[in-house]
């Protein structure tokens, strides 16, 4: 066996970082009140940790990239029935993939409606004067209710999944995203993630450009 990288520095920051603020996200919604600032600002991080996962997907490690993780649905389907290539052991399998995609679609969404959400006391995105008050009514109501709701079945969904490989397929998903590496077959022509300091410069100047953009929006109201 030989170690190999497969998760690159920026791809387990982004990773860790959505976490938290997922969390927090959760926790200062519940609360209300004055906490809500916290809420918008930790909202505004993952809007920037979401367009960076999206240019991240295109330039980043060769299994960020959401080419190494594009399946047919006959590939699933085939997964499915317990047909697996080496690549579906190395970066996110068939379903791995899924639950990724829709975990990145259901934030974004969630981040959107957030943007033209307003609880008529005190909290109001900053692009709600740029739609009409029914698409911000109908917005709020998602934000807070289905959105919420997708968000925690999603997020409950892939820590059981990770529970159920480690207990029943005795593989350790949350490993290689804290140190990045995965053992391989010796032989295996699977490739590394450049994971240089190259890479990192070029992925935090990424996010410093997405960061901008993200203040720029909030700064719209």
């Amino acid at each position: 066996m030989r170690t190999l990288r497969i998760w690159d520095l920026p791809t387990r920051l982004f990773h860790w970082l959505l976490a938290a603020c997922v969390v927090g996200l959760f926790i200062t919604g519940k609360i209300g009140g004055d906490v809500m600032t916290w809420h918008f600002r930790l909202g505004y991080a993952v809007f920037s940790l979401l367009l960076f996962r999206l240019v991240w997907g295109v330039v980043g490690g060769h299994w960020s990239r959401f080419a190494s993780f594009i399946y047919a649905p006959s590939t699933l389907w085939r997964y499915l029935h317990g047909e697996s290539r080496p690549e579906h052991h190395a970066g996110h399998n068939p379903l791995g993939a899924l639950s990724v995609f829709g975990l990145l679609t259901v934030l974004g969404v969630q981040v959107g409606s957030g943007l033209i959400s307003d609880d008529e006391i005190a909290a109001a995105g900053p692009l709600t004067r740029y739609v009409s008050g029914d698409t911000v009514s109908l917005a709020t109501a998602y934000h807070t209710e289905v959105g919420q709701l997708l968000v925690i079945a999603l997020v409950a969904l892939h820590i059981a999944a990770i529970l159920f490989y480690r207990l029943k397929k005795k593989e350790n998903l949350v490993q290689p995203m804290l140190q990045g590496d995965k053992l391989v077959p010796d032989a295996s022509p699977l490739p590394a993630s450049r994971d240089d300091g190259f890479s990192r410069w070029k992925a935090l100047l990424i996010w410093a450009a997405c960061a901008g953009l993200v203040y720029w929006i909030a700064g719209l109201g």
